[in-house]
């Protein structure tokens, strides 16, 4: 810990994804202790007590670092979260944008009843060879349906054959394109649907309109087309842990018309 300056306030956050300080006021001391240390330690303390261990996940993880894929899956308290979001909703079917390596995947399929389906969708064939893989270990296989291409192409397809609508839908891809994979998700809805959107605070980023980073602009205009829509009735969190400092949005459908 370091003394940095005076402040008022009892309690502060500086900006910054992996950077971010906790500034603690002691008297007219300010302490500044590294967030993303705290953050990990309440997540291992979080995981330790309400997420049970759990081989196969586990096997998950390794396989996709062997793989060479990105360490970008959500934590294990967040797949929990996304599992028991979907039991609440009781969901049958759930879309996927962005499956990666499976590990959210599997988190959502053991949301699903006997005859509950998942279609999750994935750009890069090697990325998809090892979610199959890993779900094929998961032994949900009979489940899960990964479809690989560009997400904008497979959630056209999706439309074109006429499915069901989802349950609850999981956008966790390029965000460039979160605005369009919105428009899709909408259209492969029904009232009640529940869609997520994770990521979208990109360390703060997020509120400054001239960020030249296309991400960034992508999940502005993704949740100003939430705030304009009037299907839809939404929020975001801002959330801190393991994986930093970031958030998602979600939304329920109020309407498809």
């Amino acid at each position: 810990m370091r003394i940095i300056s005076a402040c008022p306030v009892s309690l502060t956050y500086f900006r910054g994804l992996r950077g971010c300080a906790v500034c603690l006021c002691v008297g007219d001391k300010v302490i500044a202790i590294e967030g993303q240390k705290i953050w990990s330690s309440v997540d291992a303390y979080i995981v330790d007590t309400l997420v049970p261990h759990d081989p196969k996940l586990d096997a998950v993880l390794r396989a996709n670092a062997a793989a060479g894929l990105p360490a970008i899956d959500v934590s294990p308290n967040q797949g929990k979260f996304l599992h028991l979001l979907a039991r609440i909703q009781g969901a049958k079917r759930i879309l996927e944008i962005g499956t990666l390596g499976g590990y959210s995947t599997i988190w959502l399929a053991r949301a699903l009843p006997p005859d509950g389906s998942l279609v999750t969708l994935e750009f890069e064939p090697k990325h998809a060879e090892v979610a199959a893989a890993n779900i094929a270990n998961a032994g949900l296989s009979a489940i899960v349906e990964i479809r690989v291409g560009p997400a904008l192409e497979s959630l056209a397809q999706l439309h074109r054959e006429g499915c069901p609508p989802f349950d609850l839908i999981f956008i966790d891809a390029d965000k460039p394109n979160n605005p369009a994979y919105l428009e899709w998700s909408l259209r492969l809805s029904r009232p009640g649907t529940i869609i997520l959107g994770d990521n979208v605070v990109r360390g703060g980023a997020v509120t400054d309109p001239d960020n030249p980073d296309p991400r960034v602009q992508g999940v502005r205009r993704f949740i100003q087309m939430m705030a304009d829509d009037p299907r839809l009735d939404a929020t975001a969190l801002q959330t801190v842990g393991s994986k930093g400092y970031d958030g998602f949005t979600l939304a329920v459908v109020k309407s498809v018309q």
